[in-house]
């Protein structure tokens, strides 16, 4: 579904992202790691047409579509959920959701909510709320519903987990498995290794802005230089 050959970027003469390859496959949870300031969210924002590439190529669905805009992106079915959730904090809950099919999946908008409200429950109780008196992870519940309101082939997820409690980072790591098993692509750029190597198909480790490891998952959780690097073992 997505192939990223040799993608170079970054921002001014500061070069962030160095010739990254990455390739997912449909029906795949690919999840992409690393700590605080390693470029995964450029790439993310390079993926959705928010920042431009340098150099290299991406492919979605067998389409080169480095270089379009956000919103030719977003109609070929790549939706990017952001770090830090960016809701629209003075509208209500469904107005948001709403609003995420105002580029794609307008024609069933009202299937597509009943959806999503059906995999968050919480934000059905909370439709006439105001996005902004939310807790963090109804936030984070709502960007997701938006994103899943334009019908994605491909999901971005970037730090979905990033300011949680620990009992909704479980919660949020089960809701992805479950949008997985009903059949959605799903890019997860994650500081959290361990939770994210337990759902994913395939993971990539960044570091300065190269990927330094990829493999599967369950055989990655058994590298020594991951083990050392990331999660503190000997």
């Amino acid at each position: 579904m997505l192939e990223v050959s040799q993608i170079r970027s970054g921002y001014g003469a500061v070069e962030v992202l160095r010739g990254i390859d990455l390739d997912i496959a449909a029906g795949e949870i690919v999840a992409l790691l690393g700590s605080n300031g390693v470029g995964k969210t450029t790439f993310s924002a390079v993926l959705s047409g928010l920042v431009k590439p340098w150099s290299g190529t991406i492919r979605f669905k067998d389409e080169a579509i480095q270089g379009l805009g956000e919103q030719a992106i977003v109609d070929r079915g790549l939706i990017h959920v952001p770090e830090g959730r960016h809701v629209f904090p003075n509208l209500s809950v469904r107005e948001n959701l709403e609003l995420g099919s105002y580029r794609r999946g307008r024609a069933n908008r009202a299937r597509n909510l009943e959806h999503v409200v059906e995999v968050f429950p919480r934000l059905r109780e909370r439709f006439a709320q105001k996005a902004g008196t939310l807790s963090g992870g109804e936030q984070q519940m709502l960007a997701i519903g938006r994103g899943m309101m334009a019908e994605p082939e491909l999901l971005i997820l970037d730090e979905p987990s990033i300011g949680l409690s620990p009992l909704l980072v479980e919660e949020m790591f089960d809701l992805i498995k479950r949008l997985n098993s009903d059949g959605l692509t799903i890019l997860l750029v994650e500081q959290n290794v361990l939770q994210s190597m337990e759902i994913a198909t395939r993971a990539f480790v960044m570091e300065n802005g190269e990927i330094r490891l990829s493999g599967k998952a369950s055989e990655l959780m058994d590298d020594p230089e991951l083990q050392r690097s990331y999660l503190g073992l000997a």
